[in-house]
């Protein structure tokens, strides 16, 4: 069975180049461009990572990120931070809300590969 992977971004050009590339490398990919259904999607069928923008309309990826962290049946899946935002404390304000890694925009797509698998496999 391919590990399952939820990107919440709302660029849709981001979230193409992620679904296709991560769909190339064998991972099942579930888009939504807003959190909105997001703790019920991850409630109802939970992904082995889930790549989540920082900043989406609505819910932020931040604020988005603690709720999966609070959710018991999902706190223990992997969350990388995609942003724009480069200020100096962002990285740590991440993990400090429970992200596992962070990539800032733009990003090389085998670096996403790259921790994808990491995480996954950890």
């Amino acid at each position: 069975m391919p590990q399952r992977v939820m990107i919440v971004e709302d660029d849709q050009h981001i979230a193409l180049l992620l679904r296709y590339n991560l769909e190339a490398a064998g991972f099942e990919v579930e888009h939504h461009a807003c959190g909105s259904q997001v703790e019920r999607r991850i409630g109802e069928q939970p992904p082995d990572l889930v790549v989540l923008d920082w900043m989406l309309p609505g819910i932020s990826g931040i604020e988005l990120c603690r709720r999966i962290r609070r959710l018991e049946d999902a706190a223990h899946i992997p969350i990388i931070i995609l942003t724009a935002r480069t200020a100096k404390g962002d990285r740590e304000f991440a993990r400090l809300v429970g992200a596992n890694d962070f990539l800032t925009k733009p990003f090389e797509i085998s670096e996403v590969l790259m921790k994808a698998r990491g995480l996954i496999n950890a």
